[in-house]
């Protein structure tokens, strides 16, 4: 039997943007905010503020542990943790736009739970736009982050004839 590269996927079966359900869920890996994610964090993004890796600074504000930097709880909504942009990766043309809201603080110890919901399904002549509802909540159930994501994908391509 020979390999074929192209043939090594996650997901065989791929998907366009008339696959989709508004309603359709993925539910992205929960992951425990520990130290060590705080200080990957802060390595990739620079930020050096104490409020994130001082514990005695955030107790003397009244933190029960380290701050989360709000892209810290963003990216826990990354797509690429689930399986979306594997069903995709024929039609999908870009991730358009993300917007969030932090409603409560995430420390560390946290257990965050990620899920996306299809909430838009805006067809144009060859693409389509698919939103979703971004959410993320904590082990106690309380909802930390509430937020959107587009992207653009390719209508089915038309049989050969």
């Amino acid at each position: 039997m020979s390999f074929d590269p192209a043939a090594h996927r996650m997901v065989a079966a791929q998907r366009w943007f008339e696959d989709f359900r508004l309603g359709e869920r993925f539910v992205l890996p929960s992951r425990t905010m520990t130290e060590a994610v705080f200080l990957a964090f802060q390595a990739v993004s620079g930020d050096r503020h104490p409020i994130h890796y001082d514990l005695p600074f955030c107790q003397a504000r009244g933190l029960p542990g380290l701050l989360a930097h709000g892209f810290q709880t963003l990216a826990a909504t990354a797509p690429g943790a689930g399986l979306f942009p594997f069903l995709v990766e024929d039609s999908l043309l870009g991730f358009l736009e993300q917007s969030s809201r932090f409603l409560h603080p995430v420390v560390a110890g946290d257990t965050l739970y990620p899920a996306l919901e299809i909430d838009e399904l805006s067809p144009n002549r060859g693409t389509g736009v698919v939103g979703m509802h971004s959410t993320v909540h904590n082990q106690a159930g309380v909802l930390v982050l509430d937020g959107r994501q587009r992207f653009l994908l390719r209508r089915r391509p038309a049989p050969a004839t």
